[in-house]
C-alpha cells in the first residue's frame, strides 16, 4: 500500500488538476473481483431543516433543529445516487457550535461537505474508505480555515463527510453489482462485521431533567435500556450534585423494573456524560454515591466520561464494574486503538456520524482486541437509523448478551418523524418500528440490508432539476 502522506498529496494535487486518481486499498488478492472502481463525473449538494419537537439538551447546550444534508453523485454512464447524512455541530465540536448560531454552526459544516465534493469531482476510487482516507487530512485543513480552530475535532470532518461517504458506498455498490451489505464490506474488515443477530436492542436517549414520567413510560412501553444524559450545566460541583439527584430519582423510579434480556434480569442503566467530568475523582463521587443508593450493579455502561483531551487511564473506573466506552473521542481507527489502551472496553461506532468507511475500520480494530462496540446514533432520521442498523446487527455482541445495540432517538425528538418515516423506501417493513425494545432484524432485514441500496424519492425529487 502507498505510504499515506505522499497518498494523499498527490490526491490533493490530483483534484485541483482533474486528473484521475486510482489506488488499491486491498491487500487480499481473492477479493480482486470487488476492486471495480467507480468513478465520479459530478457532484451537487443540498440539504433541509428539520425542526425537533422540543430543544434536545446535551453537552451543556441544546439544539432545535437538524440539517438533513444530501449528496449527490453521477457517473459518466449517468448513474446517480444521493448519499443522506445530518449534522449535529454541537456533538462534533461543541466550541464551534458554541461560538455561532445554531444554522451558522450548520453552515460551517456544510460548506465543508460541499468543498469535499468538489474535491472528488472527476476522480475515480477503487473503494469509498480509500476516498476518505485520501481526502481527510485536506478536509480538515479547510475545515479549520472555515471555523478557525487549530485544533478542530476531526469528527466535525467526519460529520459533514457522511453524505458524501454515503453516496460513495453506494456508487461503489452499483459499480461492482453489490445488492447486499455483506458484500460491500471489503474482505480485509469482515471479522470486524461477521454477526447476524435477529434482534438489536433499540435503545431511546433521554436529556438531563428528563421527566421521571417520561422515563417510566419508557419502561412501561418495554424499553429496557435506555441512554441517559448526564454532565448537567454549570459548574463541576453543580453538576455533580444535579446527576446525582437525577440518578437517585431514576433507580426510584425504575430500578426494580425487570426483563428477560439483561444478563442479570434488571434494567441496565446507560449513563452518557459527553465529555463533561473534569476529573475521575469527580466521576468516581458520582459512583460512590450509585453504590450507596444501591444502583452501581445495574449501571452497565459510561459513555465518554472525560473527552478526548483526558488521557488518564480509566481501568480504575471500569473496575468498578461498568463497561468504560468512548464515542466522539475515538474519531479514527487509530484513536480507537488509544482509547483501548487507556483501558477504555467499549466503543460507540456511528456510521452516521464517522462516515461508514470509517466505522468499518473502528469495528475492525475494536474486533482485533477483543472489545464489544454498539451503535450511537445522532438524531438521525428513518434511513439513517436502518444505515447504522445494519452494521448494529453484525456487530458482535456484548458479554452476557445475544443481540446486538442501538441507540435511536429520532422518533422521540424530530417534530415531523411520521412524515419522515414516509420517505424511507421500505417504511412498511417489519424492522422499521421497535417492538417491546428490539427491532426484529432476521432474514427479511438481512436480505433488504435495511432498504439502504433503494432510492429514497424524497430526497432524489431534492435534485430534480438536474434531470
Amino acid at each position: 500500500m502507498p505510504n499515506k502522506v505522499t497518498r494523499r498529496s498527490f490526491i490533493h494535487k490530483a483534484a485541483l488538476s482533474g486528473v484521475a486518481v486510482t489506488v488499491n486499498p486491498f491487500i487480499n488478492k481473492s477479493d480482486e473481483k470487488m476492486l471495480k472502481p467507480f468513478r465520479i463525473a459530478s457532484v451537487s449538494s443540498n440539504f433541509e431543516r428539520e425542526p425537533l419537537a422540543q430543544p434536545f439538551g446535551f453537552k451543556g447546550s441544546a439544539i432545535t433543529q437538524v440539517w438533513q444534508v444530501l449528496s449527490q453523485m453521477k457517473a459518466l454512464d449517468g448513474t446517480t445516487k444521493v448519499g443522506i447524512g445530518v449534522q449535529s455541530p454541537l456533538w462534533s465540536d461543541s466550541m464551534v457550535a458554541r461560538e455561532h448560531s445554531e444554522s451558522g454552526g450548520n453552515a460551517l459544516m456544510y460548506a465543508i461537505t460541499e468543498h469535499a465534493l468538489q474535491m472528488i469531482k472527476g476522480q475515480q476510487f477503487n473503494s469509498p474508505i480509500v476516498m476518505v482516507e485520501n481526502i481527510l487530512d485536506d478536509v480538515m485543513a479547510y475545515g479549520r480555515k472555515v471555523t478557525g480552530h487549530e485544533d478542530l475535532r476531526t469528527t466535525f470532518g467526519l460529520n459533514a463527510l457522511v453524505s458524501v461517504d454515503n453516496a460513495a458506498w453506494l456508487m461503489y455498490a452499483a459499480a461492482n453489482g453489490i445488492e447486499n451489505f455483506d458484500d460491500m464490506v471489503p474482505a480485509q474488515y469482515k471479522k470486524g462485521l461477521s454477526a447476524r443477530h435477529d434482534k438489536v436492542v433499540a435503545i431511546p436517549a433521554l436529556g438531563y431533567g428528563t421527566p421521571m414520567s417520561k422515563i417510566k413510560m419508557l419502561a412501561d412501553q418495554g424499553f429496557f435500556i435506555m441512554k441517559i444524559k448526564i454532565g448537567a450545566p454549570g459548574s463541576q460541583k453543580v453538576m455533580l450534585e444535579k446527576d446525582k439527584a437525577f440518578l437517585k430519582a431514576i433507580h426510584e423510579t425504575i430500578g426494580h423494573y425487570e426483563t428477560p434480556y439483561s444478563p442479570t434480569g434488571k434494567l441496565p442503566y446507560y449513563f452518557d456524560a459527553n465529555g463533561r467530568y473534569d476529573h475521575q475523582d469527580s466521576l468516581m463521587e458520582f459512583l460512590d454515591y450509585a453504590e450507596k443508593i444501591g444502583a452501581l450493579d445495574q449501571i452497565a455502561l459510561l459513555e465518554e466520561p472525560f473527552g478526548e483531551r483526558n488521557q488518564e487511564d480509566v481501568r480504575q473506573i471500569a473496575a468498578r464494574g461498568p463497561l468504560v466506552a468512548a464515542d466522539e473521542s475515538a474519531h479514527t481507527d487509530q484513536e480507537t486503538i488509544d482509547r483501548i489502551e487507556q483501558g477504555y472496553n467499549a466503543i460507540a461506532v456511528k456510521a452516521v456520524a464517522k462516515t461508514m468507511s470509517m466505522t468499518i475500520k473502528i469495528a475492525h480494530a475494536a474486533y482485533e482486541r477483543n472489545v464489544p462496540c454498539f451503535c450511537a446514533d445522532l438524531t438521525v432520521n428513518p434511513i439513517l437509523v436502518d444505515w447504522n442498523k445494519v452494521v448494529a446487527a453484525r456487530l458482535p455482541a456484548f458479554p452476557g448478551w445475544n443481540m446486538g445495540m442501538q441507540e435511536t432517538n429520532g422518533w422521540q425528538n424530530y417534530r415531523d418523524w411520521d412524515q419522515m418515516k414516509s420517505y424511507h423506501p421500505m417504511s412498511e417493513a417489519p424492522w422499521i418500528l421497535p417492538d417491546k425494545g428490539v427491532y426484529h432484524t432476521g432474514d427479511a432485514f438481512m436480505r433488504d440490508s435495511g432498504g439502504i441500496f433503494k432510492p429514497a424519492k424524497h430526497y432524489e425529487d431534492l435534485f430534480v432539476e438536474l434531470k
